[in-house]
């Protein structure tokens, strides 16, 4: 056991029922008198119940999934006219993502309350596109100061949302017990929140309204970033980033559909990861495991149901060859990435 394993500075909150007092506390340690409130236009009447005790200099809606560069400027320029010291998002992984990119070039803190499952809240990773290149990076100022988890604030989300939020979840699990820089209490961490997803995604397609399946999805999806940010982006993440800038597909939709491509390549060259990832599902294998727990949420299967194009599989070869982690379990070449991006495609899951 040789290792250096570095935990991020981050105070948590769960506050179920709660969560417009847990806001204010957090803003009030940071001490903000100017906050920035950035959230969706779905979101904003939910925004303005969650902050009417903050002192609010301004609301932004202009939220656009994936970052564009051009959305970010607008979001600086609005943090700078407004005077703001201090950045609140409501919202799922885009209004978090906005967020981080003002805090990028601003420095200003962040209060992450997240209204899916997208778990960017307890990253220091940003992510921004430029045209149809999406660029992903590491920085300590992005990180959010704090996170408030509500779970009673998911539970009008659509449930076949939860269910694509939560496997981009269990994405990051995924990912972590092979990313980069895994480590021994990575894979513990991932294992435990893959333990926590698995239990509580089923009883949220069984009780979209009870707070019970929500609050451990949560936990299990808070679990997952954390394991994520330490390990780093391994393969499923790249290949996701590239589909996602390239084609603007929706992002958990499109996590969900390559996760168990990705897993069928890596699992059989990490055999220790997939004895971990068996366990915690409770299933004989890896594999089996994911495929049981997605038949019993009618998963997302094709990338062709969400918007890709059959010629983006070859263009998306190279961009993805590019960027993928040296250390990937299993060997990557153009002929593998393009039969996975294939079985993807067409939605042939792996047996």
């Amino acid at each position: 056991m040789r290792f250096t394993h570095e935990t991020l500075p981050q105070r948590v909150v769960f506050a179920p029922n709660d969560a417009a007092r847990a806001i204010s506390d957090e803003v009030a340690r940071l001490h903000a008198e100017h906050v920035m409130i950035i959230t969706d236009p779905s979101s904003a009447a939910l925004a303005d119940a969650l902050t009417d005790r903050l002192p609010v200099a301004h609301v932004h809606d202009e939220v656009v999934m994936h970052v564009p560069v051009e959305v970010a400027d607008r979001a600086r320029e609005a943090a700078t006219k407004s005077r703001a010291d201090a950045l609140v998002s409501i919202g799922g992984g885009s209004a978090t993502g906005l967020a981080k990119a003002v805090a990028l070039t601003t420095g200003l803190p962040v209060v992450a309350v997240p209204t899916t499952y997208a778990g960017s809240e307890a990253t220091n990773v940003w992510g921004l596109t430029r045209g149809t290149t999406k660029t992903t990076g590491v920085d300590a100022r992005v990180l959010p100061r704090a996170i408030v988890y509500d779970a009673s604030l998911l539970r009008t989300l659509p449930v076949e949302l939860s269910v694509a939020s939560g496997l981009n979840a269990l994405a990051h699990c995924v990912d972590a017990m092979w990313g980069p820089y895994a480590d021994p209490i990575d894979r513990a961490l991932a294992e435990e929140a893959i333990r926590g997803l698995g239990q509580g995604l089923p009883r949220i397609t069984a009780d979209p309204a009870g707070l019970a399946g929500h609050e451990q999805t949560l936990y299990g999806a808070y679990l997952a970033a954390v394991a994520f940010a330490s390990a780093g982006s391994g393969l499923h993440h790249k290949i996701c980033h590239v589909l996602g800038g390239m084609f603007d597909l929706p992002h958990a939709q499109t996590h969900a559909v390559v996760l168990p491509h990705v897993l069928a390549l890596n699992a059989p060259h990490a055999p220790e990861a997939e004895r971990r990832i068996a366990t915690a599902l409770t299933s004989p294998t890896a594999l089996a495991g994911l495929a049981a727990l997605r038949a019993r949420l009618d998963a997302p299967t094709a990338l062709k149901d969400y918007g890709m194009p059959e010629d983006g599989i070859a263009k998306a070869v190279e961009p993805i060859l590019a960027i993928a982690p040296a250390n990937n379990p299993a060997p990557l070449t153009p002929d593998h990435l393009t039969a996975l991006l294939r079985a993807a495609w067409e939605g042939d899951l792996p047996r």
